[in-house]
């Protein structure tokens, strides 16, 4: 075994931002030295901060020309992730049938990943990140809630059709699972892997023969990725689209916010909710309500189950897609995947 590995599982998931500040600011400006617009320099970075998802983010304000956020690949997994970004932006912001919709988009100004200084430029959007906001206040987690499920599910109308989805399972199901087994140890052999086995036959057997609308889909639609009115917590911006598909169950987006949603007002883990859903075979009332309100609510109790596995499934497959530090935590690892899936086999085992 790789003791070094093994130790690095013991280490906070967060980027250690105050050791890395000052390397960070260094590079920030190197990245805004080397943007100009119309001639003229873009300005002065501010609020360098890396991401779990091996980024390096900053603001540029300048003097001639609108504020813009600059995001720094730092890994080829970044890389990669910030190409289908730009590719999902772009191709949303020419989709006619959404119209007024494309103005909560992000512009992507600039997307030049080659080079010694990759870089993605995208416009600023009026705006404070939900998690942000919630946490100053709580009180408007309901109306944020039905205003970012509301505008959500203008976009999956507009491009949307309805679909028998067995066909489907198999796409959405299996690249996800192979995520885990590569990115987890866990998974990969043992009662991880028999749960894993597990998980897929409960899901293609409960989720079979359903007729589900295909849409765009986000892909990874919590409140930090939602940007809403500080007073109210209207939604007015969506970001952060490199997990997008223009084909994937549209439901996923609602479960996914009102599961994360959970999650950050009670400060337990996403796993342990999860978890919690799949014991009791149901999602708390107040849960059910919002989803009922914005009509992706199963009408069955296999189907609410299946529903909350399947966005558990693209929730962590995603985060450990995007940086090794969640595959190789200890305590995210138990906390979000391992948690999850033993209740899979507690409850599919004879």
């Amino acid at each position: 075994m790789d003791l070094a590995a093994e130790l690095r599982g013991f280490l906070p998931i967060h980027p250690a931002g105050l050791l890395t500040r000052p390397v960070d600011l260094v590079i920030a400006r190197r990245l805004a030295g080397s943007l100009r617009a119309g001639g003229a320099p873009y300005g002065h970075p501010r609020g360098p901060r890396r991401t779990l998802s091996d980024l390096l983010v900053f603001r540029l304000d300048g003097d001639a020309t609108p504020p813009v956020l600059v995001k720094h690949p730092r890994s080829a997994r970044a890389t990669a992730s910030l190409a289908e970004e730009c590719n999902a932006v772009r191709r949303l912001a020419h989709d006619e049938s959404l119209g007024a919709w494309r103005l909560l988009l992000p512009v992507v100004e600039q997307c030049r990943l080659e080079g010694p200084l990759p870089l993605v430029v995208e416009s600023c959007l009026p705006g404070i990140e939900g998690d942000v906001l919630l946490q100053r206040s709580p009180q408007l987690a309901r109306p944020v809630t039905e205003s970012a499920l509301g505008a959500i599910r203008e976009l999956h109308r507009a491009t949307g059709r309805r679909e028998e989805v067995t066909a489907r399972l198999g796409d959405w199901v299996d690249p996800r699972l192979s995520v885990l087994a590569e990115e987890v140890r866990w998974c990969r052999r043992g009662e991880g892997a028999e749960a894993m086995t597990l998980l897929r036959d409960r899901l293609v057997r409960a989720l079979a023969g359903r007729s589900l609308l295909v849409a765009w889909t986000h892909g990874d639609f919590h409140p930090g990725n939602v940007l809403l009115t500080r007073r109210h917590g209207d939604l007015c911006g969506v970001i952060d689209w490199a997990g997008a598909l223009p084909d994937g169950p549209a439901m996923l987006d609602c479960h996914t916010f009102v599961l994360t949603m959970r999650h950050q007002l009670e400060g337990r883990q996403f796993g342990h909710v999860v978890a919690d859903v799949v014991r009791r075979a149901s999602l708390l009332p107040e849960d059910r309500r919002l989803l009922a309100e914005a009509g992706v609510l199963a009408s069955d109790s296999e189907g609410e189950t299946a529903f909350t596995l399947l966005t558990w499934l693209w929730h962590v497959a995603g985060n450990v897609a995007k940086s090794a530090r969640y595959g190789r935590s200890h305590r995210w690892v138990a906390d979000n995947v391992v948690s999850v899936l033993n209740e899979v086999c507690a409850q599919e085992s004879p």
